[in-house]
C-alpha cells in the first residue's frame, strides 16, 4: 500500500515541505547574523501557547502562533536593549517559556502533558486539515515577506551599519526577522517537534556553507537539504516506525557530514 494512500500521510508530508522549504530561507539570515540559537529560544516560547491552548481549549497552532509572535517582539525588545543585560534577560524568557508550557498543560482538564509530546517532538498524525490551512497560511504570509524584504535582510545580516547608512530601517526589519522566525518555529512544531524545529533552520544551511561561497547559492543548497531531509526523514519514521522530529534531524546532520567531507578534500585540493 502506498504511503501517500494515508490522508494524514499526504498532509504530514505537505507540512513536511513546508517547513524544508522556508525554515532554511529564514536560517540563513539567522545564521549569517549569528542568532542560530534564536529558533531553538521561539520553540520554548511557542511551548507556552501549547500549553495556554491546553488550558483555554482553543487551537494549539493559532495559540502557539499568537504566543510565539508576541514572544519575539519581547525577544527582540530585550535583545536590542542592552548585549550584556539582554543575554540574561533572553535565557530567563526562553527557560520560562519551556516550563509555562509544561505548567499550563498539566493544569489543564484533560491533562495535556501527555499530548504535549507529539509538540515537542512532532508527530505523523497531529497535522488535521485545519492545521494545514493554517500552517499554509503562515507560510504563504512568511515567502511573500521574504519577497518585499529579502535585499533589506541581507543588508542588515551583512552589515547593520552599512545597512543603515543606505536608508535601511535596521530595527524593523530585526523585528521582523524575529516575527518570521517565530512564525516558522510554529509551522515546523507539527513534523519536527518545537524542540528540534530550529535545527532545520540551521543544519541544511551549516551544511550547504561547507559548499558554498555566495549567500545565494548557500541559501538555495541549504533549502534543497532542508526538503530531501525533511520528505525523507518523514518517510522514513514511517516505514521504521521511528520519531518523526529525530530523525528528519539526524538526516540533516548526516548531510552537513558528508558536505563537510566533500568541502574538506575540495580545500585540499
Amino acid at each position: 500500500m502506498s504511503i501517500l494512500s494515508y490522508d494524514f500521510m499526504q498532509r504530514a508530508l505537505l507540512a513536511a515541505l513546508i517547513v524544508g522549504l522556508l525554515a532554511p530561507l529564514i536560517g540563513v539570515f539567522l545564521v549569517q547574523r549569528r542568532l542560530a540559537l534564536l529558533g531553538d529560544g521561539m520553540g520554548h516560547v511557542a511551548l507556552t501557547g501549547v500549553g495556554l491552548a491546553f488550558l483555554v481549549g482553543t487551537q494549539p497552532v493559532i495559540t502557539a502562533l499568537v504566543v510565539a509572535v508576541i514572544g519575539a517582539l519581547t525577544v527582540e525588545l530585550i535583545r536590542t536593549r542592552s548585549r550584556t543585560v539582554g543575554d540574561v534577560a533572553l535565557a530567563l524568557v526562553f527557560y520560562g517559556g519551556i516550563a509555562g508550557g509544561v505548567l499550563l498543560a498539566s493544569l489543564s482538564p484533560e491533562g495535556g502533558s501527555a499530548a504535549l509530546n507529539q509538540y515537542l517532538f512532532g508527530s505523523l498524525a497531529t497535522v488535521g486539515s485545519a492545521d494545514l490551512v493554517v500552517l499554509g497560511v503562515a507560510a504563504l504570509g512568511t515567502a511573500v515577506v521574504l519577497a518585499v524584504f529579502g535585499r533589506e535582510f541581507f543588508l542588515v545580516s551583512l552589515d547593520p551599519d552599512l545597512a543603515h547608512v543606505q536608508g535601511v530601517r535596521t530595527g524593523v526589519m530585526g523585528v521582523l526577522l524575529s516575527v518570521l522566525t517565530a512564525v516558522t518555529v510554529v509551522i515546523g512544531m507539527r513534523t519536527v517537534g518545537l524542540l528540534l524545529v530550529s535545527a532545520i533552520m540551521i543544519v541544511p544551511i551549516a551544511a550547504a556553507g561547507q559548499l558554498t561561497r555566495s549567500f545565494a547559492s548557500t541559501a538555495t543548497v541549504g533549502v534543497a537539504v532542508g526538503v530531501v531531509s525533511s520528505c525523507a526523514g518523514l518517510v522514513l519514521s514511517f516505514y521504521a516506525d521511528l520519531p518523526p522530529g529525530p530523525t528528519i534531524v539526524l538526516l540533516a546532520l548526516g548531510a552537513f557530514v558528508l558536505a563537510a567531507g566533500i568541502g574538506g578534500v575540495r580545500s585540499r585540493r
